[in-house]
């Protein structure tokens, strides 16, 4: 690869810069010590720096799950995943590692046990059908909240899906 950084968006060459108000997540790939990757979400954006680093970027009110994790020699380090909206100009934020400028935080667990259930209620609610950034952010604040107390989360059920769209739907 040249020195030159590649744009993309979607299949089609991007201008030099993201839309204005993208959050942006720093991402990297490097086998079996660091891997930081987004789990779910729909991204607006992409550039590749190199063969190991690219930042996604998604628009304002997009929800994603981001994914860190790192190793060394004597088995993993570090394990974390956030589930982030991401904000639009002007509103407030929390800040996190790699992502540019933030985001509003819907869940952050670390340590791999916490990390593992989380994906697996990720996986479950996929398994009913529903894409899991369409999920109502109580939800994912419901799994923070349990799995922090070290308590079993409740699951997510398409009722409860189709409940969140119809109050969605309502509200103004």
């Amino acid at each position: 690869m040249t020195g030159a950084a590649t744009n993309r968006v979607r299949g089609a060459v991007a201008p030099g810069s993201p839309p204005p108000f993208t959050t942006l997540v720093e991402l990297t790939w490097i086998e079996k010590a660091i891997e930081n990757w987004i789990r779910f979400g729909h991204d607006t954006y992409e550039q590749i720096l190199d063969r190991r680093r690219r930042v996604v970027g998604f628009a304002p009110n997009s929800v994603f799950a981001f994914v860190r994790w790192a190793a060394n020699e004597f088995g993993t380090i570090i394990s974390h995943i956030d589930i982030v909206r991401a904000v639009g100009a002007g509103e407030p934020f929390q800040t996190l590692p790699f992502v540019r400028p933030g985001g509003d935080i819907l869940l952050k667990i670390e340590g791999w046990p916490k990390v593992e259930r989380v994906l697996q209620a990720i996986d479950a609610i996929e398994a009913i059908g529903v894409d899991p950034v369409d999920v109502s952010p109580d939800h994912w604040r419901h799994i923070h909240n349990r799995l922090t107390a070290s308590e079993e989360p409740r699951a997510y059920s398409a009722e409860q899906h189709r409940a969140f769209l119809l109050r969605r739907r309502a509200d103004p």
